[in-house]
């Protein structure tokens, strides 16, 4: 797999701007043997993909399309598996008036209302997650989850429980 021709052929080489994925429809090539599994990592024929420039390009390139995701480039587009959310939140990072989140893939969001933290259940747990791009989303991580959970205050609710908040960039979102 050469990178350079990958990234000349998306438009990329050179460029920190994200390729317009929402503008390429090839027809579908078939299914690559590529899976992101629930951790984060990316995984090519059974192998870790290691080089981070790699998979930072892949993930430029993903999009999702119902319950599947591709791998897409102008004239291709390929099937790939994905165990859980295509993204994990590493890292949070509280500044003055928002809250920073950053992606395994070095996506940075703030959590806002173009970026939402909605809670979703995984394996019976309810566990914060928040869109990162074109219905592209993150699940936060054990870690980040902890320090996310260390920012959040308790609301008191009317029926005599409480529910615990944090609020970003002008917004209020539930974590528990």
């Amino acid at each position: 797999m050469n990178l350079s021709n990958l990234e000349q052929q998306i438009g990329l080489e050179g460029s920190n701007q994200l390729p317009p994925v929402e503008k390429w429809h090839p027809e579908l090539s078939g299914d690559m043997d590529m899976v992101i599994r629930k951790d984060g990592s990316w995984w090519h024929e059974g192998t870790k993909i290691e080089r981070e420039k790699l998979t930072r390009l892949f993930a430029s390139i993903l999009r999702k399309e119902n319950d599947d995701f591709f791998i897409l480039t102008p004239v291709e587009k390929w099937r790939i598996q994905v165990e859980d959310l295509p993204f994990v939140i590493t890292m949070i990072e509280q500044k003055a008036d928002h809250i920073e989140a950053i992606t395994n893939t070095g996506d940075l969001l703030i959590i806002s209302s173009e970026h939402p933290l909605e809670l979703s259940e995984l394996d019976g747990e309810l566990i914060p997650e928040i869109e990162v791009r074109n219905g592209l989303k993150a699940r936060f991580s054990r870690n980040a989850f902890y320090d996310l959970a260390g920012l959040a205050m308790e609301k008191p609710q009317g029926s005599g429980g409480s529910d615990f908040v944090i609020n970003s960039a002008g917004a209020e979102f539930k974590i528990g």
